[in-house]
């Protein structure tokens, strides 16, 4: 089952969906785009098929300048293969080794390999290690990028897990996060074994520390979730603005097919639990909107705007809604 997924910074688009993942770099080509993007989608038997109806129709959608690499992964009964089409400059590889296909008209098609741990697609070779300032974890949705390295987790032999013992070591505990850029989910709460409490202490057999409260979110029109656990900086490529250069705030790139968008677009600022939106001297402009107001409202640059549970925010054509979570 697909775990985490890093994606290498990048004018091109990277996009993941369901067991899809795609890199494409096809400018003046969005029919071709849209129909690798609706391969994300297919599953099952029927996945070599469709790939290889894509594939006759590439040159027609694409003009045969287009570089793409698509892989659709079938972890059905455990046994996790693949099915990939790439072209041009694209090149799927399974931890590090190039995968060998077919000729598909003017594609390559393969069908059936095995996933191992390590799943890139991008041009050429990938990279033995992400650089710094790589986007982490995206889980569904589609963003600005050169490449992806999709880790594979093994699934545990069941015999090899220990039933829990109440004399276990305290473990480890990773807040849980539905973001497109974040950490790995954990449990809802971690165990510890706490030591004994004196009377004066409260409560003396509890041996479980629930989760911290929930972090508002931020949901994005195409499905993407980025969880705001720390200040963010939104925009076509955010990773070189000083906020994140300073280590401040976390990038969040946003892909844009239509290049209305600024390199640092807009900023989500946290103060306690106040959530703030800012415009960073866009060109085209942030716009914000409460839950029920059809007009939008622009903000004045670098004037921090309070954010509400349900405000919609629209950065280019990009729209975000702002959901707190619920008590």
């Amino acid at each position: 089952m697909p775990d985490r997924c890093e994606v290498l910074p990048g004018d091109s688009v990277v996009a993941r969906r369901g067991s899809g993942l795609l890199w494409v770099d096809a400018p003046g080509a969005p029919a071709l785009v849209a129909a690798l993007h609706a391969c994300l989608g297919v599953s099952g038997p029927g996945a070599e098929r469709v790939l290889a109806a894509v594939a006759h129709q590439v040159t027609a959608l694409g003009g045969g300048s287009a570089s793409f690499a698509l892989v659709l992964v079938d972890t059905a009964g455990g046994t996790g293969t693949g099915v990939a089409l790439w072209s041009g400059k694209g090149q799927p590889a399974v931890d590090g080794v190039p995968v060998s296909g077919s000729p598909a008209d003017h594609c390559t098609l393969a069908s059936g390999f095995q996933l191992g741990q390590t799943l890139y697609v991008g041009p050429g070779q990938p990279v033995p290690s992400m650089p710094p300032g790589v986007a982490y974890d995206l889980v569904e949705g589609t963003v600005p990028g050169s490449g992806a390295m999709l880790q594979l987790a093994a699934a545990a032999h069941p015999s090899s897990v220990a039933a829990p013992q109440a004399s276990a070591a305290a473990s480890s505990f990773t807040a849980g996060s539905d973001a497109g850029f974040g950490g790995a989910a954990s449990d809802g709460f971690a165990a510890t074994a706490a030591p004994a409490q004196g009377p004066d202490s409260g409560e003396s057999t509890a041996f479980w520390k629930p989760e911290p409260p929930a972090a508002p979110i931020l949901r994005f029109d195409d499905g993407l979730v980025i969880t705001v656990d720390e200040d963010l900086v939104l925009g076509r490529r955010p990773d070189g603005h000083e906020l994140v250069t300073s280590g401040s705030a976390r990038a969040v790139p946003i892909a844009d097919t239509q290049n209305v968008l600024s390199s640092a677009h807009a900023a989500i600022q946290r103060d306690g639990r106040e959530i703030a939106l800012v415009d960073l001297g866009s060109l085209n402009g942030t716009h914000v909107a409460g839950p029920e107001a059809t007009e939008w409202t622009q903000l004045e640059p670098g004037v921090a705007h309070p954010l509400s549970d349900g405000d919609r925010l629209l950065l280019g054509w990009t729209v975000i809604t702002f959901e707190e979570p619920q008590d």
